[in-house]
C-alpha cells in the first residue's frame, strides 16, 4: 500500500511528542481567558436596532438631544369591571401624584376614560438609569402595594414593552447554553454510542463557544459596534452547530484511518490532511457569508455578522487543532465499545442504507432529479404567500403584562395612546401642530418635551398600534410635515414601516452578494464551473422550500400572523452558508474517490462513506438552531424553525438524493472544465460494493486496496 506523506502541520498537531502541547496550551489559554477576561460591554442606545438614515431613526436621535430627555415613557393603567367611583378616583389621583419625578412641580395628570372603567397616567422613566427592566418592575411593585380595592393596575407603554423584552433575555444566555449543550451531548451519544468519545468534542466545542463570546464581544466593543442580547445567543448556537459538524467530520475520517493504519498518530495525520480542505473551505464560505451583514442598514445586524465570523474562526481552529491533538492523546479505547482495528472494512458494503440509496439513484438519476426538484418547488409555493412585519403584540410567544395592558387600554382610550406617533422638530412647533390638526385619524396632539430648540409632539391615533389604519396615520402625518426641513416622524408604527423598507433594501443588496461569494468559493475549491453552479442552485432551492414549508407551519400550527422582517435575510444567510457545507463535504470526498474510481463510482463511494456523518452533522445543526425556541421571542423561534426545516431538507433530500443524481446524470461533465476521473479510462459502472476490476488491478497496485481513504 502506498501513501503520500501528510503535510507538516498535520504531523505536528498529531505527533507523538507534540500532540500534548498542541492540545493543552490552547485549552489552558482559553480557560484562562474565560476565567479572567469579561465579555465586552456597551451601553445600549435607542437607535441600535433601527435602520440608519430612516426618518424614524432621525426622530429618535434628535429626541435624545433634548436637554431633559426623560427616556422611555411607561403608562400606568388602572382598570375596573365597573365604573370607578369618586373614592377610587381620589385614591388613584394621589397614587399618580406619588409617581412625580424628582424636581417636578406638579404631578402627571390622571386621565379617566369616558366609559369610567379605566384611568391612566404617563410616567417618564429616568434616562440615567442603566436598567429599564428593574425600574419598571419596581414601579409595578410599588403600585400594587397601594392599589384600591376592586381596581387592577398594570404598566405598559414603550418602557413597559421594552422592560418585558429585557426580561425575556434575563438569564437567557445560560438557558440557551445549557439547552444547546444538552442537545449536542444527546445527539453525540446517539451518534457514537460510546460512553467516553462524545465528551471530547463536546468539551472542545463548549470551550470554543465561551471563548468566541468573549472575543466577539470585545472586538465589537473595541470597534464601537452595537450589539444586543440576541447576538451572543445566535453566536453560541452557530459555534456549537458548526464546531460539532467539523468535529463529526474529523472523527469519522480518523475512525476510517485507524482501520488501515496501526499508529494512531499517523492515522490522525492522514485524517487531518484529508479533512482540512473541506473544513477550511466550509469555514471560509461561512465567514464570507456572515460578513456580508456589514452592508446592513441596522447596527445590531452588522455586529451579528462580525460576531459570527469570529465564532466560526474559533470553532474551525479548535476543530482542526485542539480536537485532533486531544484525540490522539487517548488510545483507540476512546471509541469503546466500537473500537476500530486494522483490517476492519473502511467503506460499508451494499447492505448500507446509504449504498442502497446511491444504487437506487444511480439506476434512474434523471427521474430522481425531476422528482426532488418538483417536491422542492411544491414546498416553495408557500413562500409566495409570506407576509412580513410583526406587530408589538405578536412579538412574544407568551403574552407579557405590557401587551395585555395595551390591549385593555385600547378598549377605553384611543388605540394609539400606548404608542403615539412622535413628531420631533427644530421647526416652529406651532406651525407643526397646526399641520397635524388636519390629519385624519389623529385623536389628539400635545407637546411632551421641549428645549434647546427641539420640540417633541405626540400625535395619538385613534387606531390600535400595529394596525393598517395606524400605519396609514403615520403616512398621513409624514405627508403633513413634509414641508418642514427639520421635522422627523417616529414612534412604533413609523419604525415598523421603516424597518420593512430597509429590510427589503438589505435583501436586495446582501442576498445576491452571498450567492456570488459562495459561488466563487466553490469554483476556487473545486476548480470547475458546472458543479458550483448546480450546488448553489440546490441550496437556493432548499431555502425557498424551507421558507414555504415553515410558513405553512407558522400559519397552520403556531398561528403566527406574520414573519418578522429580519428573518428572511438571516435565514437565507445561514441556510446558504451552512447548507453548502454538506455539499462541500460530499463533493470533495467524491472528487477524491473519482481519481481512482471515476465520477460514478466516486460519487457512490462518497455517498456511502459520508452518509452517516453528514446526516448526523445535519441533525445536530438543525437541533441546535431549534433550541432558539427556548427564548419566548417569535423572531428567534421563527429563525430557528426555518433553519431546522431547511437543514433537514438539505441533509436528507438535497445532499442524499439531488446532488448525487445530478452528478450521476451528468457524469464527467459535472466537473467541467476540470477532469477528475481516472486518466485514460472512462468512468466505471459499479453495483453493490465498489471494487476495482481485475484489469485495473493489473494497471496499478495502488488501486488494488479498494479503499476509500
Amino acid at each position: 500500500m502506498t501513501s503520500h506523506q501528510p503535510p507538516a502541520p498535520a504531523r505536528i498537531i498529531s505527533g507523538r511528542r507534540t500532540a500534548w502541547l498542541v492540545a493543552l496550551v490552547p485549552l489552558l489559554l482559553a480557560l484562562a481567558a474565560i476565567a479572567l477576561v469579561p465579555e465586552g460591554e456597551r451601553e445600549a442606545r435607542p437607535t441600535d436596532n433601527l435602520p440608519e438614515g430612516a426618518d424614524s431613526t432621525r426622530a429618535v436621535a434628535l429626541a435624545e438631544r433634548l436637554p431633559e430627555d426623560e427616556g422611555l415613557v411607561a403608562i400606568v393603567l388602572w382598570t375596573s369591571d365597573e365604573q370607578l367611583d369618586r373614592r377610587q378616583v381620589a385614591a388613584l389621583t394621589e397614587q399618580a401624584g406619588a409617581l412625580l419625578p424628582a424636581g417636578a412641580q406638579q404631578g402627571p395628570p390622571l386621565v379617566v376614560a369616558d366609559d369610567g372603567t379605566a384611568a391612566l397616567v404617563p410616567v417618564p422613566m429616568d434616562s440615567a438609569g442603566s436598567d429599564d427592566a428593574a425600574g419598571v418592575q419596581d414601579l409595578r411593585d410599588r403600585l400594587r402595594e397601594d392599589v384600591p380595592t376592586g381596581v387592577e393596575v398594570q404598566v405598559t407603554g414603550p418602557a413597559g414593552i421594552q422592560a418585558d423584552i429585557e426580561q425575556v433575555f434575563e438569564g437567557a444566555d445560560l438557558r440557551l447554553l445549557l439547552a444547546t449543550a444538552g442537545v449536542v451531548a444527546l445527539l453525540l451519544l446517539i451518534t457514537y454510542r460510546s460512553p467516553v468519545l462524545w465528551l471530547l468534542p463536546l468539551l472542545v466545542v463548549g470551550i470554543a463557544d465561551r471563548l468566541a463570546a468573549i472575543l466577539a464581544t470585545n472586538v465589537l466593543e473595541r470597534v464601537g459596534m452595537a450589539w444586543d442580547e440576541s447576538t451572543v445567543g445566535i453566536l453560541s448556537v452557530l459555534v456549537f452547530g458548526a464546531g460539532t459538524d467539523y468535529a463529526l467530520l474529523l472523527i469519522s475520517r480518523y475512525r476510517d484511518e485507524l482501520k488501515t493504519t496501526e499508529s494512531r498518530y499517523h492515522a490522525m495525520a492522514r485524517a487531518l490532511a484529508r479533512t482540512t480542505e473541506a473544513v477550511l473551505s466550509s469555514a471560509v464560505t461561512v465567514v464570507l457569508g456572515v460578513l456580508t451583514l456589514l452592508l446592513s442598514a441596522i447596527p445590531t445586524t452588522r455586529s451579528l455578522g462580525v460576531a459570527c465570523a469570529v465564532g466560526v474562526v474559533v470553532a474551525a481552529t479548535f476543530a482542526l487543532v485542539v480536537l485532533p491533538a486531544l484525540l490522539v492523546l487517548f488510545g483507540r479505547w476512546v471509541f469503546w465499545p466500537r473500537v476500530p482495528h486494522v483490517g476492519d472494512v473502511v467503506l460499508v458494503d451494499s447492505r448500507s442504507v446509504w449504498r442502497r440509496v446511491g444504487d437506487a439513484v444511480a439506476r434512474r438519476p434523471l427521474v430522481f432529479v425531476v422528482a426532488t426538484v418538483a417536491a422542492l418547488a411544491g414546498l416553495a409555493v408557500g413562500a409566495t404567500q409570506i407576509t412580513t412585519g410583526l406587530d408589538p403584540a405578536d412579538q412574544f410567544l407568551e403574552r407579557p403584562e405590557a401587551i395585555a395592558a395595551a390591549e385593555r387600554l385600547a378598549t377605553s382610550f384611543p388605540g394609539g395612546t400606548t404608542d403615539p406617533v412622535q413628531v420631533v422638530t427644530r421647526d416652529d412647533p406651532d406651525a407643526v401642530v397646526a399641520a397635524l390638526e388636519d390629519v385624519d385619524g389623529v385623536a389628539s396632539t400635545r407637546v411632551t418635551a421641549q428645549g434647546a430648540g427641539i420640540t417633541q409632539l405626540d400625535a395619538v391615533p385613534e387606531a390600535e398600534p400595529g394596525s393598517d389604519a395606524a400605519r396609514a396615520v403615520v403616512d398621513d402625518v409624514r405627508r403633513a410635515v413634509a414641508g418642514f426641513d427639520a421635522t422627523h416622524v417616529g414612534g412604533g408604527d413609523a419604525q415598523s414601516l421603516d424597518a420593512r423598507e430597509y429590510a427589503e433594501r438589505d435583501r436586495l443588496v446582501i442576498l445576491p452578494l452571498i450567492l456570488l461569494l459562495v459561488l466563487v468559493a466553490l469554483v476556487l475549491l473545486l476548480r470547475s464551473v458546472v458543479a458550483p453552479v448546480l450546488l448553489v442552485a440546490t441550496v437556493v432551492a432548499t431555502y425557498a422550500a424551507s421558507m414555504g414549508a415553515s410558513w405553512w407551519l407558522f400559519r397552520s400550527v403556531f398561528d403566527f400572523p406574520a414573519m418578522d422582517v429580519g428573518v428572511p435575510l438571516l435565514a437565507f444567510l445561514f441556510l446558504v452558508a451552512l447548507g453548502v457545507d454538506y455539499n462541500i463535504f460530499l463533493v470533495t470526498r467524491a472528487r477524491e474517490e473519482a481519481r481512482e474510481h471515476g465520477t460514478r463510482g466516486g460519487m457512490l463511494r462518497a455517498l456511502t462513506a459520508t452518509g452517516g456523518v453528514i446526516t448526523s452533522a445535519g441533525v445536530v445543526l438543525a437541533a441546535v438552531f431549534a433550541v432558539l425556541g427556548v427564548l419566548p421571542l417569535v423572531v428567534l423561534a421563527q429563525l430557528g424553525a426555518i433553519i431546522f426545516v431547511g437543514v433537514l431538507l438539505d441533509t436528507l433530500v438535497v445532499r442524499t438524493v439531488l446532488v448525487p443524481a445530478l452528478a450521476l446524470a451528468l457524469g464527467d461533465r459535472f466537473w467541467w472544465p476540470r477532469r477528475v476521473g481516472m486518466r485514460g479510462q472512462p468512468p466505471r459502472r459499479s453495483r453493490g460494493t465498489v471494487r476495482p476490476k481485475r484489469s485495473a488491478m493489473r494497471r496499478t497496485s495502488s488501486m488494488s486496496t479498494g479503499r476509500g481513504s
